[in-house]
């Protein structure tokens, strides 16, 4: 016997859509006067031992991430043991070498200068991390069979309109609206499908009349399949000489770097994603790992440059000679910017006319990779950054310890790091 008729009219049309008001605003922002510094050794110093930057080695020892001795790519590697790298790399089983690298993007401090770019900025890091480990971007070719997946998790405070509990509501929401507009062109430009997600939509703190409200924040977590997980790529330098490269474009954009931050500032100038670009540059990196031309690979992220060229030592404890181009920029941006779509790579000797040709004007030669302990920085006949390897890990090993303790000299952060 029926126990129910409903009309699918009513199911699917039956509840009233909900409209809401979107009124955007761009933020009053400028960029900083921070004074010239001629220290940019300890500048690097305090980014590497900062929250954003730190090791997270305490938290990673406290779970299990070999999963059953299948971990190509652990968050840490090298033989310190403290090397970071930008993605995981797990194998599928022993009958076979494929696997998935798992990577993750998130920069909520993005969303307070622009929300669109926060929400494109984190999708691109989490696609560039695969990239770095060696992973190939899907559906260059038809059935090419690579296979990517992405989750959003949206964090955003309350987006409804109200006069009295939340006066700003139709500024919120239309800083949703950006990053689901991001969202849509992210996920077109790289033809990466959205499988899943997660939202968090009233994310307020009110306590003693005081209102609270989250910057709006996406995490995009991506797996994409590998088929052979031996020729996976880590971050960390593997032999001296070793030439070092910069692949992709810096920008006068340190708006919400955490360099910005250090100094208490904001700023302006927030990175924008080129999706065109990036892709082109995204298939000539897989195309290089084709040859097997990559010896290291680690995406530009937090701290930009001079972060990145510290943590690729961290695995053996290599140094690095670096000359910074003469590309017109101001010297605290080629340090520090946090432009996207980046890489810095490291390619044998012998294989370096090769990697040049096939990459062309996308990647610039820095330097090279030296037996000694010491990352050396120079730019314009002058050397901006010099420090010892060993130094420089301690610092990002004990993270904000070191600031609070006031520990500037050698002896005391390698003292400091044995405690």
């Amino acid at each position: 016997q029926p126990v129910a008729r409903l009309a699918l009219a009513f199911l699917h049309d039956g509840v009233p859509r909900k409209t809401l008001e979107a009124e955007y605003e761009k933020p009053v922002a400028s960029e900083p006067e921070i004074p010239a510094r001629t220290d940019y050794t300890d500048t690097l110093r305090q980014l590497l031992g900062s929250l954003n930057i730190c090791s997270r080695e305490s938290v990673i020892r406290q779970y299990d991430h070999e999963v059953k001795g299948r971990t190509i790519v652990k968050p840490l590697m090298g033989a310190t043991g403290q090397a970071p790298q930008d993605a995981a790399v797990v194998r599928f089983d022993f009958e076979s070498w494929e696997g998935v690298a798992v990577s993750n993007g998130i920069l909520p401090r993005y969303g307070d200068l622009d929300a669109y770019q926060m929400s494109a900025g984190s999708f691109d890091e989490a696609v560039r991390q695969i990239i770095a480990v060696g992973g190939k971007l899907p559906n260059l070719t038809p059935g090419d069979g690579i296979f990517w997946s992405v989750n959003d998790n949206f964090c955003v405070p309350d987006s409804v309109y109200d006069p009295t509990s939340n006066p700003d509501g139709k500024q919120k929401l239309a800083k949703l609206v950006q990053m689901c507009e991001a969202l849509r062109d992210a996920t077109a430009a790289y033809c990466i499908p959205l499988t899943s997600g997660k939202d968090s939509m009233k994310n307020d703190f009110k306590a003693d009349g005081v209102k609270i409200s989250v910057p709006p924040t996406v995490l995009y977590s991506m797996t994409a399949k590998m088929e052979d997980v031996r020729r996976a790529v880590t971050s960390d330098f593997k032999q001296a000489d070793d030439v070092v490269y910069l692949l992709g474009e810096t920008h006068d954009e340190l708006g919400a770097s955490e360099f910005y931050a250090l100094h208490g500032e904001l700023g302006a100038n927030v990175p924008k994603v080129n999706f065109a670009k990036a892709k082109v540059l995204y298939t000539l990196i897989g195309e290089a790992n084709d040859q097997q031309l990559v010896q290291s690979c680690h995406d530009l992220s937090d701290g930009g440059l001079a972060v990145a060229l510290a943590e690729t030592t961290f695995g053996y404890g290599y140094g690095a000679e670096i000359e910074l181009p003469a590309d017109g920029l101001p010297l605290a941006t080629q340090l520090f910017s946090e432009s996207h779509s980046r890489f810095l790579a490291t390619v044998a000797p012998e294989d370096a006319m090769a990697f040049e040709q096939l990459l062309g004007d996308r990647a610039t030669r820095l330097g090279r990779v030296t037996l000694n302990g010491q990352l050396t920085v120079h730019h314009d006949g002058q050397t901006v950054i010099s420090a010892n390897t060993a130094t420089l890990r301690a610092a990002w090993t004990n993270g904000p310890v070191n600031q609070l303790l006031g520990v500037v000299s050698n002896d005391n952060l390698s003292h400091s790091n044995s405690l």
